[in-house]
């Protein structure tokens, strides 16, 4: 079917459901659901598909038992070519990953205008699906028609780039279509164009999902969030129009896209971000050490405070530094644009201080410490060479140069028991503040394992870093932190029918909470991160956006009056139950 036949008969389609007076009453009731009045009929369903060219189908879970399964099921790449299943299995107490009853196949935004439409006119629970990462089970929802965006990944690099209808000078930037993930957007960006894009630190996360919920990879520290970054977005909205919204073109839409939330504000169907000179290094620092003692811990823990507010606290360093219950400080940083020399000199006073009480210490040999050119950073062929670092998709034809990082494999398909966050502020880092950061981080780590996430909170950043990520509809509280604060627990995966640990993961789940009650002792009112929290959260709306709430709640009801794109703490879901299926206000 050609555009202009397309087009018509999406139109078609539109105006023939919208004369229906009984569906919009219904909207003030809630969403249907197979076998009730208004679900669509057969002949509905057919018209749909044959609107958007055939891709609309039943969603169909593959078959889940066997060694080759299990296999697959571990496999993110995998996970994310179906449409019936998520990244995550669920969360407990929460949601479990269900197909929904219909899924459109989208490859182009017609595709998509057609399938809201349509949803809008029958009163249809909709979600929407990219590379289904949400820890909230965003695009999860049984009885539901899900807008499966995952083929609509093109990547394309551009020299200059002017959004539509501003006058702004052109700049070097990078287009990304609603399917598109972060290593093909770094791969073309960093090892084709020698520069760099701001994006997520896991490979197979999408562009679209991360840039909504503000996002944070391993450099932000240095170049502010990946919202920070957005030029132009081209969006559906619940009225079914084709939206391409940019600091020109309804600018307050455009603003809520960075950082208002995903699956909030309509359906994005690409993306682009300005791309940034490329430092000439990145590498990667690891350590663990084990203290012998609580004592001995507790002064660990201090030492390492003062070495990173005096020699870590800056746009070079990023990523993460867990305390655990055991005693065990474990560092994974990545840092870029220094050389190797320089970064092992960055660490010497912490080993000095280690191996200078042997008594008390161990692990220092445990140190490494590895540069690379910035252009290999993403470079499979290249990382290969270090054994485990890596892992490749195995699948048959899958491209050679798709991996996800080994560490990251315990998050596929699992099962979260817990996870909650807090920006954690920079003032915690001066001198005479230093001591109620340690006793907070200590007591925390006595309940569980502790992160502070550096590269997630901007505090440290440059000032053009932070002036772009000013201007996003994240929560300001990330503006003045040193770091995010992370605290979680992965339980085993559900695919394959293995049920969940319900008792342990509640006493789990308790503490984790436990740990973090003991580290807002020292961050009371620290905001929480969207992308990266508690499904539990309370107060939500002021811990993801602060200030920024009431604008965005606006620009919901603006361009969303009837409340078509809900998701579990998404802005305006005050007014629906917690499936999405009941307006409660």
């Amino acid at each position: 079917m050609n555009r202009r036949h397309l087009l018509a008969a999406s139109a078609s389609l539109a105006a023939a459901s919208f004369l229906r007076p009984s569906l919009a009453n219904a909207a003030a009731m809630g969403r249907v659901r197979p076998g009730q009045p208004g679900w669509p009929s057969d002949a509905d369903w057919a018209d749909l598909g044959r609107a958007i060219g055939g891709r609309l189908a039943p969603v169909a879970l593959p078959a889940l038992d066997g060694p080759e399964a299990k296999a697959l099921l571990a496999n993110p790449f995998y996970l994310a070519d179906q449409p019936g299943l998520t990244e995550s299995s669920g969360y407990l107490d929460a949601w479990r990953s269900q197909p929904s009853a219909y899924a459109v196949t989208a490859d182009s935004a017609e595709d998509i205008a057609a399938a809201v439409r349509f949803a809008s006119a029958h009163n249809l629970r909709l979600v929407i699906k990219g590379r289904g990462h949400s820890y909230f089970g965003g695009s999860s929802a049984p009885d539901s028609l899900l807008v499966w965006t995952r083929h609509m990944d093109q990547v394309t690099v551009h020299d200059d780039f002017t959004p539509q209808g501003s006058t702004a000078a052109p700049v070097p930037a990078l287009s990304a279509g609603a399917g598109a993930v972060w290593l093909h957007a770094y791969q073309a960006v960093t090892q084709g164009a020698g520069r760099y894009v701001q994006g997520g630190g896991c490979t197979t996360v999408g562009v679209a999902g991360l840039v909504q919920g503000g996002g944070f990879g391993s450099c932000s520290k240095g170049f502010g969030s990946a919202a920070a970054s957005l030029l132009e977005a081209e969006i559906v909205t619940a009225d079914g129009k084709v939206r391409v919204v940019n600091h020109t073109q309804e600018p307050d839409l455009f603003w809520a896209l960075k950082g208002g939330g995903g699956g909030t504000f309509g359906v994005i169907t690409r993306l682009t971000l300005a791309t940034h000179d490329l430092p000439a290094t990145m590498g990667v620092v690891s350590l663990r050490l084990q203290a012998k003692s609580d004592e001995a811990y507790r002064r660990l823990l201090a030492k390492f405070v003062e070495v990173y507010a005096t020699g870590l606290f800056n746009p070079h360093w990023g990523e993460q530094v867990t305390a655990r219950p055991d005693n065990r400080l474990e560092v994974f940083m990545v840092f870029q644009g220094l050389t190797q020399v320089e970064a092992k000199a960055a660490w010497r006073p912490l080993l000095d201080f280690a191996s200078a009480n042997p008594v008390d210490y161990e692990g220092q040999d445990s140190f490494a410490c590895v540069a690379v050119p910035a252009r290999q950073f993403w470079d499979a062929n290249v990382l290969r060479q270090a054994s485990g670092v890596i892992t490749s998709d195995p699948r048959p034809g899958a491209a050679p140069t798709d991996f996800w990082w080994s560490s990251n494999t315990s998050e596929t398909g699992t099962f979260w028991e817990g996870y909650t966050s807090a920006w954690m502020p920079a003032e915690l880092l001066k001198p005479a503040n230093q001591a109620q950061l340690v006793d907070a981080w200590f007591a925390a780590s006595r309940h569980w394992g502790v992160s502070f996430h550096f590269n997630k909170g901007l505090a440290g950043a440059p000032a053009a870093a932070l002036d772009a990520s000013r201007d996003t509809a994240t929560n300001p509280d990330v503006l003045g932190a040193f770091a995010l604060a992370i605290i979680g627990s992965e339980g085993p995966t559900l695919y394959g029918g293995a049920a969940p640990d319900l008792a342990g993961g509640r006493a789990r789940a308790a503490r984790i909470q436990a740990a973090m009650n003991s580290l807002r002792v020292a961050a009371p009112d620290a905001g929480a991160y969207v992308n990266e929290c508690d499904y539990f959260q309370p107060d939500w709306q002021r811990a993801f956006w602060g200030p920024n709430y009431p604008r965005l709640a606006a620009i919901k009801r603006r361009y969303d009056p009837r409340g078509l794109f809900t998701v579990h703490h998404g802005v305006g879901s005050e007014g629906w139950s917690a499936d999405g299926f009941t307006r409660e206000v």
